[in-house]
């Protein structure tokens, strides 16, 4: 009796922090929300800028062999910054607006958590109820921070590394205008392509984080666009089969197939090193199922249960989301001879 005391003491205090998470996450979208109106304002203003810096400097250059030096370079500095600014500008609003999407996503969640905690509270006042819920509630948290944690790795990684490498090219141009203009122009070329490569980078980043065609068009649409582009991009062939019928699913559902879908085409890629992989998504009347099947290197099955193979895998991570939803994971796997991981969600 103390042992079921306690647990739900512990499942209250838990469900009370999920409703302060919910409050203040709610607030949070409404400044969002502010903010990202005011930044789009700053960005139309900036392109106006942009726009008129960008057809001074082409009449400089029209001149260039009569244009006074300093003209010049004014003609010039002003259009590396009004880009600069732009770029910052366009940068913090498609993260604000990436944000204010991972919030939306977040208060959906708790809301479903605590939607979960009222329907199963006549459950937990009986013998054996209160078991069931608090590991479910304390995965989906763990859960949303082992995402938190990957995600700051990878900006950490990809887009802001870039922009520090742009701010050091922007710094050699600048040192550069008085002593070389002819390799400042060079220099500057060399950044606009630097700033472009980095825009499409972030961009990608982005569309990673949350495709818009998963929300539009669902699923099915969504991997399709994804798989072409991973091929394209990583250099493996990714070949998908869709059978069933074509249909959309529920939203939660519709991500987590494509969130794992991702996660391990990014595995096969990075830790199998495999060339190509086979995705198979077949939508049932009462169920999806999927099969990934991959050329890689191949793995002992003790390695993706226990040690630092596992750990990278992340497999169980996989199954314990497919499985919060009534579904199962399987993984097949031998040294040589590739990966395949199938699973299983039910659907109403």
């Amino acid at each position: 009796m103390v042992a079921e005391a306690q647990s739900s003491s512990s499942l209250q205090q838990l469900l009370e922090e999920c409703r302060k998470e919910y409050e203040r996450t709610q607030t949070e979208l409404k400044e969002i929300d502010l903010l990202i109106q005011q930044t789009a304002g700053e960005v139309d203003r900036l392109s106006q800028r942009n726009a008129q810096a960008t057809n001074r400097l082409r009449h400089v250059e029209s001149l260039f062999d009569t244009m006074p030096r300093e003209d010049i370079r004014e003609a010039y500095t002003a259009v590396l910054e009004v880009q600069q600014r732009l770029f910052t500008m366009r940068g913090q609003l498609e993260k604000l607006q990436s944000d204010q999407r991972n919030l939306e996503a977040h208060v959906r969640l708790l809301r479903r958590v605590l939607e979960l905690s009222q329907e199963e509270a006549s459950l937990l006042e009986q013998a054996e109820g209160e078991g069931e819920i608090v590991p479910t509630v304390v995965r989906v948290i763990e859960a949303q921070e082992r995402e938190r944690k990957r995600m700051a790795r990878q900006i950490h990684d990809g887009p802001a590394q870039a922009l520090t490498n742009l701010v050091l090219q922007a710094e050699i141009c600048e040192r550069l205008f008085d002593s070389d203009p002819e390799r400042a122009r060079a220099e500057l070329s060399n950044l606009k392509a630097a700033v472009a490569a980095t825009f499409q980078r972030v961009r990608t980043f982005i569309s990673d984080l949350r495709p818009m065609m998963l929300d539009d068009l669902g699923l099915v649409p969504t991997m399709r666009r994804y798989v072409e582009g991973f091929s394209e991009g990583d250099g493996v062939r990714v070949n998908l089969v869709v059978t069933g019928r074509e249909r959309r699913i529920a939203s939660y559902k519709e991500v987590t197939v494509f969130r794992i879908v991702q996660e391990i085409l990014g595995k096969a890629r990075d830790i199998s090193h495999a060339t190509s992989v086979q995705v198979t998504l077949d939508i049932g009347d009462d169920r999806v199922h999927v099969a990934v099947e991959d050329d890689g290197s191949g793995f002992e099955m003790k390695e993706l249960t226990d040690g630092p193979m596992a750990e990278e895998m992340g497999l169980d991570t996989l199954r314990e989301r497919v499985e919060m939803l009534g579904g199962w994971l399987q993984v097949e796997s031998d040294p040589g001879r590739g990966t395949r991981v199938v699973f299983d969600i039910p659907l109403p």
